[in-house]
């Protein structure tokens, strides 16, 4: 698959069902439900782990769930890999996991209905070109 997004039920004991060669040379996995359904060696596998929070994914692994996601060394920032200070993809065929922990997400899904509501009333500075 190009794109592989799961959005079940999050458990501390999951029963993963994600197999590694469903995951392509090249594909992006978001995760909405941690890592509920993604077996360890497709979490340890992929060439570029991100979320939107680092400190908050492994407070959440003290409380018993990301058992099988890579190690802190591996787990890059989203926001970092946005401002260019890390590097994300390297090249076409890197298999990407963005498992992201609600915030950002909430914020994407509600940042276009906020940017209308201002338009329509006439509310706020353009800051772009």
């Amino acid at each position: 698959m190009d794109i592989v997004v799961t959005s079940g039920p999050i458990t501390q004991k999951p029963a993963p069902v994600i197999e590694n060669d469903w995951f392509k040379a090249g594909a992006f996995a978001a995760p909405v439900d941690y890592d509920s359904y993604w077996k360890r060696e497709v979490l340890r596998s992929a060439d570029v782990f991100v979320t939107d929070d680092v400190a908050q994914m492994f407070s959440h692994q003290k409380a018993g769930y990301f058992r099988d996601i890579p190690p802190r060394e591996r787990v890059l920032d989203l926001g970092d890999v946005a401002a260019g200070s890390v590097a994300g993809r390297q090249s076409d065929s890197q298999r990407i996991i963005a498992m992201n922990l609600g915030l950002a997400l909430d914020d994407l899904a509600t940042a276009p209905l906020v940017y209308r509501a201002a338009v329509e009333k006439g509310l706020g500075t353009w800051l772009g070109s």
